[in-house]
């Protein structure tokens, strides 16, 4: 029996009795008679937890479809098990994930990022107010340097090691172009609007966070809001066109064709274009390959990653111009 199976006993709590239930990306689905529930072992802070259901519930009564939690009988977000597991439950939905094949559901998903932003604003509370975007990138390339630094002392063995010595140079240069391109941006007078404004981010919104809901054409669930925080929402935007972009080899015209859906739901103001730009052109991905590798064991690195950083490399011409091309000239009018 998984352990899920056995949260399944906190149900009781609910006053609610699963008729059947399936596993699913680490949760658990249960068939009640409030319809389909998703039942999660809860790690996180409970005062957070209570912030993000007040934001999901304003969603959801401004419209939009969005995995908000049921109280149990104690008027609790979180219920223990009997051996004290804590579990959340929360309502969820028939549909599938995002296909990124598919420009219909990339362009659907950008649409609802687009409604989802106008309504997401809270009083900030400054204890989830994302870092500075300066202070990020700083961090990072003296952390590719780290890298570096490690795999030339020790001597590079494997391919993954042997293919970072030799193109680290160059991704470090246009990681550190990223942040004098920044400082020439309006990026703290933005970061301040936004935080004055309450604006709130999704944190994570990817492709397997959106669901297509079965039979409804335009209407798409929005779920896993646990990464939320106070931040400039071209953040949310950057990491959904980014993930997108990188299985199109940085396809210029569907990169414009999701700014444009998005920019005329939501208009794109001329600091948060800049933005966009500044994080288009830093080297995310090449880092985060770069520090799953240093904080793993180093020992044995699996293909995938050697896979992923090869196809960087590749990639990095198509890249490189990506950002100028897609966002030197701020658009009067999409």
């Amino acid at each position: 029996m998984s352990l899920y199976d056995y949260g399944l006993s906190t149900l009781a709590q609910y006053e609610l009795t699963a008729d059947r239930s399936a596993r699913t990306r680490g949760a658990l689905l249960c068939y009640t008679s409030q319809g389909l529930l998703i039942l999660r072992e809860f790690h996180g802070s409970e005062k957070k937890l209570k912030k993000q259901q007040e934001l999901l519930l304003h969603l959801k009564e401004c419209g939009m479809n969005t995995d908000y939690f049921l109280q149990n009988t104690q008027e609790s977000l979180v219920s223990k098990d009997k051996d004290q597991m804590a579990f959340t439950l929360q309502h969820w939905y028939e549909g599938r994930e995002c296909d990124t094949k598919s420009r219909d559901d990339i362009i659907k998903s950008v649409r609802t990022l687009a409604r989802l932003h106008i309504l997401m604003k809270m009083e900030p509370v400054e204890e989830y107010r994302e870092r500075s975007l300066r202070d990020e990138y700083l961090r990072h390339n003296q952390e590719l340097r780290k890298i570096r630094k490690f795999i030339r002392k020790k001597g590079a063995s494997s391919v993954f090691e042997k293919d970072y010595l030799a193109s680290v140079e160059w991704f470090l240069q246009r990681a550190q172009y990223a942040v004098e391109l920044l400082d020439e941006t309006e990026y703290d007078s933005l970061r301040e609007k936004v935080w004055r404004e309450g604006q709130v981010c999704h944190g994570e919104y990817n492709q397997h966070n959106v669901l297509m809901l079965k039979g409804e054409d335009e209407t798409a669930a929005v779920t896993n809001f646990g990464h939320w925080n106070f931040d400039i929402q071209m953040a949310d935007l950057y990491r959904f066109m980014r993930k997108i972009l990188e299985k199109y080899n940085w396809n210029l015209n569907l990169a414009q064709e999701m700014l444009r859906e998005y920019h005329r739901i939501r208009p794109i103001s001329k600091a948060e274009w800049q933005n966009l730009r500044v994080r288009f052109t830093y080297p995310e991905k090449y880092w985060k390959l770069a520090n799953y590798y240093y904080s793993h064991k180093k020992v044995w690195i699996s293909e995938k990653n050697v896979e992923k950083l090869q196809n960087l490399i590749r990639q990095r011409e198509n890249w490189k111009d990506f950002a100028q091309k897609c966002f030197e000239v701020y658009p009067a009018d999409f």
